[in-house]
């Protein structure tokens, strides 16, 4: 009567092994073919060139391509579209940001699950957002400044933005949230017009990538308030962080990470994460992200996936809470 049970038992445990096996065999081939490394914004930004630089050096390392493939659109939901439902071979991988936390919240109708249908690889960077204001505007130095000018003229004020959703207005959202603050949005089609607007005069503030602002902060024409992340930039060092500046609270860290399709071989991921984290070691590839502001991390995949948990329940609160939609 028992043999039954054992049979099954040792029938589970012999599928188990030979899927182990299986998967470990195809870790080992892998790569045997150029992987296509899927970005969902345009080329020039800073996922772009992160994508690039560490594809460039993991190719080298694997002995294979990486095929940077720009699928922008619709806020990131075009290329996270196409990656889920891609093969979970481990030829298809995707960078993204913080809209794998935050497309859930600000569009209705998602053509994926951005927990279910991905498997994380590991965080790559944080290329923090810096509260930025033209520097001819003679009493506004510090946050401080900010906040007192806001609240002398409700609803006057503006900041813009490279599109709704994007970490940039996030980021202003969190800010007028936090210091209790009205003031008015202004989305543009990406950072640079809304730069040269903000260079114009036409607005007044911007909590923009560092990797656009820098430039214009070490020229003089825009003065730098404070940085969105928690700690202060390397690439700004006498730059104080938000929270420093008096707005208790406040951490809006851009990050930039790699997932896989769901079901992608756990061999294949562990050898993707650790290629990936060599690289980020490498002094020139360091340097390299330094030019665009952005400041490695890495992570185990594990580490990832409690990452976009937490990050999921941020943003869901202010997004619900500002009744933020895209759609």
């Amino acid at each position: 009567m028992q043999r039954r049970p054992l049979l099954t038992a040792a029938l589970t445990l012999m599928a188990g092994l030979c899927t182990t096996g299986f998967a470990q065999a195809q870790a080992a081939d892998w790569p045997n073919k150029p992987v296509r490394w899927i970005v969902p914004f345009p080329p020039g930004g800073a996922m772009d060139a992160i994508a690039r630089i560490l594809g460039e050096k993991a190719g080298k390392t694997l002995g294979q391509t990486f095929v940077i493939e720009n699928r922008a659109g619709a806020g990131g939901n075009i290329g996270a579209d196409a990656v889920a439902k891609a093969p979970a071979d481990g030829y298809t991988i995707m960078i993204t940001s913080i809209g794998m936390a935050t497309n859930k919240p600000l569009y209705n109708k998602l053509t994926y699950d951005p927990v279910k249908d991905f498997a994380p690889v590991s965080l790559l960077a944080v290329v923090p957002n810096v509260l930025v204001t033209n520097s001819t505007q003679p009493n506004i130095k510090t946050v401080a400044d900010v906040i007192a000018a806001a609240r002398k003229e409700p609803g006057k004020l503006t900041y813009a933005s490279a599109g709704n959703g994007t970490s940039i207005h996030l980021a202003g959202e969190m800010f007028t949230s936090l210091a209790k603050l009205d003031m008015m949005h202004i989305p543009y089609k990406g950072s640079g017009p809304a730069v040269s607007d903000l260079l114009g005069g036409q607005v007044n503030y911007m909590f923009d990538s560092i990797t656009s602002a820098r430039n214009h902060i070490q020229s003089g024409k825009l003065r730098a308030l404070a940085v969105t992340t928690a700690k202060r930039s390397k690439s700004l060092p006498n730059v104080p962080t938000m929270a420093e500046a008096g707005v208790t609270g406040y951490d809006v860290s851009p990050w930039f990470a790699v997932f896989a399709p769901a079901g992608t071989p756990k061999p294949i991921i562990a050898k993707l994460n650790k290629v990936l984290l060599d690289t980020m070691k490498q002094p020139d590839v360091i340097e390299r992200l330094d030019a665009i502001g952005a400041e490695p991390v890495g992570s185990t995949p594990e580490a990832l996936a409690s990452h976009l948990t937490r990050e999921s329940a941020m943003w869901t609160q202010l997004i619900t809470e500002r009744n933020i939609k895209l759609d």
